[in-house]
């Protein structure tokens, strides 16, 4: 990537050095990618909204702030596509549903403020899973979104806008969320960078609800190095977030600067093999299991039995909590509204919006999860899941006693076409099979490129994991990978994808 003269194709750190130096403005940056989005687009779809005029008038303030002399941030000038989950002021939010098709918040997320405090160019909203629910992106209700690496294929899930938006170079980084693994799964999937940040780590204030207990906003890149400037620029106390963690935000980019493993006990997850899983995906795992030995790492294997269950727990505390959140969508506030001709009750007005605003995935789980927590049944399901999560916690806890960090495939196969899985959930659900754990627990998890499985030619991602607010130990060690890689294959691995 280093010297090349599309701008598309520099790394955020890169652009934002050449935006400091003088080399290009902002605008001639934001425009590049404008145009590129205007180019390749239609064929991704992976853009909801393109907010042409307000990214624009964003660039041309970072190059007024280089004009008058003032220092610019590490990510001044970065165009950036924002999962279409955060709120943002005057531009609409969809969350990929119908419910909310046109909606226009008077407000912008903690998320959001802090991006435009950084002078990041957010470039427009990308397409997601309707409320963030699905493994695929063939849920939002605007229509699927192209894997860039074989557009017959699915970009993972739910932030697939986000990961085909950077393997398409129409931006260096985005946002996605991570309710069962839709930042990692997505990074997988499309040979990009995702992470996880510890649950709390960053403002869900002004991200639309899946899963309270579990959803976590975070940064999406194509480099180690990118992600890390992004997680300090978002992360951080919200005092209007609840669940926010009130301490220091762990020095991240310091960490990705240095990428190092040498010296670290490096757990392999036992349960994280076997039936179901990709042979092409399994020998770049090893491979990358082989690399870290390499790199000084010593490399034990770890057994966390209760990581079975985590499927079936997850499957009845996310529509549990996403029964709750979805009640506020009634047509009596903002959003669509449905039948409201004057003869009708409120109650019919709601249960004809939900019916046409909610699609089936959503209607699945509210279905699910409201059964979950119904009188007779809350202890039986939603209660002993809540007993399964206490369980892969402790697991975690006793894993990490004697590792620094967990590694394993980050999905049990490659990109599988669109449509494959749509009419099996189940098939679906087995996408996030390696990424529900770190959720249940709240720690901190990163998904990297490792290389292409043989069979097909598509990328596979390396999952790291480490303890909750030790995020700074997923950048090292994934720095460490991600340069021997590079140095192994001579190039990054998205310049081995097919020109669109």
């Amino acid at each position: 990537m280093p010297g090349t003269t599309d701008l598309t194709k520099l790394t955020a750190a890169e652009t934002a050095a050449r935006i400091a130096s003088g080399e290009v403005t902002a605008v001639q940056v934001t425009e590049a990618h404008l145009d590129r989005i205007a180019a390749v687009d239609e064929k991704v779809h992976a853009f909801l909204h393109v907010d042409r005029e307000g990214a624009l008038a964003q660039a041309r303030a970072v190059d007024d702030k280089r004009a008058r002399g003032e220092k610019l941030g590490p990510l001044a000038g970065v165009p950036l596509a924002l999962k279409d989950i955060f709120t943002t002021k005057g531009v609409p939010t969809t969350v990929g549903s119908k419910i909310l098709e046109g909606w226009i918040p008077p407000y912008d997320a903690t998320l959001t403020q802090r991006l435009k405090a950084a002078d990041v160019v957010i470039l427009g909203k990308t397409n997601m899973d309707e409320f963030a629910m699905g493994s695929s992106t063939e849920n939002s209700a605007y229509g699927p979104t192209g894997n860039p690496w074989d557009l017959t294929r699915i970009p993972g899930g739910s932030g697939g806008g986000s990961s085909a938006a950077l393997a398409s170079y129409q931006a260096p980084l985005a946002i996605g969320t991570d309710t069962g693994g839709s930042i990692r799964q997505p990074a997988a999937v499309t040979g990009t960078v995702g992470v996880k940040p510890t649950y709390g780590a960053v403002s869900r204030y002004g991200m639309v609800a899946f899963s309270s207990s579990l959803d976590q906003g975070g940064p999406c890149a194509r480099t180690v190095l990118d992600a890390a400037l992004l997680h300090e620029a978002i992360a951080g106390h919200d005092p209007l977030d609840s669940t926010s963690i009130d301490a220091p935000v762990p020095s991240v980019v310091a960490a990705a600067r240095e990428g190092d493993a040498a010296g670290l006990r490096i757990g392999v997850v036992k349960e994280f093999s076997g039936e179901g899983y990709q042979a092409g995906v399994m020998q770049r795992f090893n491979e990358s299991v082989e690399l870290l030995r390499g790199l000084g790492a010593e490399v034990v294997e770890v057994s966390c039995p209760s990581f079975d269950r985590a499927l079936a727990a997850y499957y009845l505390i996310a529509p549990s909590e996403c029964s709750s959140n979805l009640a506020r969508f009634d047509a009596m506030r903002y959003g669509l509204r449905v039948g409201d001709d004057g003869t009708r009750s409120a109650e019919d007005v709601t249960a004809l919006t939900r019916e046409a605003g909610f699609g089936d995935e959503v209607k699945r789980r509210i279905m699910l999860g409201t059964y979950a927590l119904s009188s007779g049944y809350y202890d039986a399901y939603y209660g002993s899941a809540q007993k399964v999560r206490t369980l892969i916690t402790r697991d975690f806890e006793r894993a990490f006693a004697s590792v620094d960090v967990l590694v394993s495939p980050t999905t049990p196969t490659t990109a599988f076409p669109i449509g494959e899985r749509a009419d099996d959930p189940l098939a679906m659900y087995l996408a996030d099979l390696c990424t529900i754990p770190s959720n249940l627990a709240g720690n901190a998890a990163m998904s990297l490129p490792c290389g292409l499985a043989p069979e097909d030619g598509l990328p596979v991602g390396l999952q790291i994991i480490a303890p909750a607010m030790a995020d700074d130990r997923l950048y090292r060690v994934g720095a460490a990978v991600e340069a021997a890689f590079v140095d192994r294959w001579g190039h990054h691995l998205l310049e081995e994808a097919p020109a669109l």
